[in-house]
C-alpha cells in the first residue's frame, strides 16, 4: 500500500430503506398480499421486514404457515415484569430472507389499540429501529380505524409512501379513500407521504376498484384475481408469490411496482363521487331520507312540553 496515496474522505452511501404502510379493511386481504410480496422480494435478493400492525397479530401468520409470533407489546411486557429486557431475537423471526414480527395490541375492552401501536413503536425505537439495514420495511396497518396511532406513518412522516388494498366493494373503497382523504390532509400540512398506487384482491372484473383508482388519480399496482387456487392454497397457510409458482409472475410484476411507484398527491372523492362508481341497485341510490318527527319517536299520545330555557325581556 502507497503511503502517500490520497485519502478518499467521501464516506460509502447510507443504504435507503424504503418505509411503506398499506392500508386497507379489514378481512380485504393485506396479510396475504403483503406476507406473498415481502416473500417474493426477498427471493429476489432484497432484505425485507415486515411487521404487523394490527391489534389481531395475524399479519405474519400466513408467513409463518400458521403459527403466531411472539408480539412485540406482550413479550415486552413479560419482559418488563420479569426485571428483563426485551430483545431483537424475542420478537423477530425469519423465513426465507423475509424478516418478520408482530407489534400486538390490547385484548378486547381492556385498551386503546391505537394507543397500543404508538406503544409499539416507541418499544421498537429502543430496539434500534433506526439503525436497522433493510431494503423494504412493510407495515400492515388496519384502515378501518380512524384512531391517532393508525394514522401515525402518514400524520408523523414515517413511512414515504402509502399502498391501499381494496376489491370491488362499497366498503373496502370507502376505507381506500378514507386513507387517500387522509394523506392529502396531511399533504396539505407540509407533510411527504403520498400513495403509491392500489392493489385490488380478490378481482372479479366488475372494475369499480379501477374506477375508483383512476378518479383518485392512483395506479394500480396489482390486481389479485378471485381465483380458487388462491383462496385455497391462502387458507392452508401456503405462499403463493414463489418464484416459479404459477402465481409467481403476478407477484414479481407487484414487487417491482412497489418498488418504482413514486409516492403521489391523492384526490379523494367525496360521498356522491364514490357511491357513483357502483351501480344503483348495488348502493341503494335514489332512497328519500324522510326525517322522523317527535311522535314517531314517542308514539301518538306525544305532546310537546314546554321549554325549560329562561327567556328575559329585552
Amino acid at each position: 500500500m502507497n503511503a502517500h496515496a490520497p485519502v478518499d474522505p467521501t464516506p460509502p452511501p447510507a443504504k435507503t430503506t424504503q418505509i411503506i404502510a398499506i392500508y386497507g379493511k379489514g378481512g380485504i386481504g393485506k396479510s396475504f398480499a403483503l406476507a406473498n410480496l415481502s416473500y417474493m422480494m426477498a427471493q429476489q435478493g432484497k432484505k425485507v421486514l415486515l411487521i404487523g400492525c394490527d391489534p389481531k397479530s395475524d399479519t405474519t401468520s400466513l408467513l409463518f404457515g400458521g403459527r403466531a409470533c411472539p408480539t412485540i407489546i406482550e413479550t415486552s411486557s413479560k419482559k418488563k415484569l420479569a426485571g428483563e429486557d426485551i430483545r431483537v431475537e424475542d420478537v423477530c423471526f425469519k423465513r426465507d430472507g423475509v424478516f418478520a414480527m408482530e407489534l400486538g395490541g390490547p385484548e378486547v375492552g381492556r385498551g386503546c389499540g391505537g394507543r397500543g401501536i404508538i406503544h409499539g413503536f416507541e418499544l421498537l425505537e429502543k430496539l434500534g429501529f433506526h439503525d436497522w439495514g433493510f431494503d423494504y420495511v412493510l407495515l400492515d396497518f388496519l384502515g378501518d380505524v380512524v384512531c391517532g396511532g393508525f394514522g401515525l406513518p402518514i400524520a408523523r412522516d414515517m413511512c414515504q409512501k402509502v399502498i391501499v388494498v381494496g376489491s370491488n366493494d362499497l366498503q373496502s373503497l370507502y376505507v381506500a379513500n378514507n386513507v387517500c382523504s387522509a394523506v392529502d390532509y396531511f399533504r396539505k400540512l407540509g407533510g411527504n407521504v403520498g400513495v403509491a398506487g392500489m392493489v385490488i384482491n380478490k378481482d372479479d372484473g366488475t372494475g369499480e376498484a379501477q374506477a375508483f383508482a383512476q378518479a383518485a388519480g392512483i395506479p394500480i399496482l396489482a390486481a389479485i384475481p378471485a381465483d380458487e387456487d388462491i383462496r385455497r392454497k391462502s387458507a392452508n397457510y401456503e405462499i403463493v408469490g414463489t418464484p416459479d409458482g404459477r402465481w409467481g409472475p403476478l407477484f414479481a410484476a407487484l414487487a417491482e411496482a412497489v418498488a418504482l411507484a413514486p409516492p403521489l398527491r391523492p384526490k379523494p372523492l367525496d360521498q356522491d363521487g364514490l357511491l357513483g362508481l357502483f351501480k344503483g341497485e348495488a348502493v341503494g341510490r335514489g332512497v328519500v331520507l324522510e326525517p322522523a318527527t317527535l311522535a314517531d319517536m314517542c308514539g301518538a299520545s306525544a305532546l310537546a312540553k314546554p321549554s325549560l330555557e329562561v327567556v328575559y325581556d329585552a
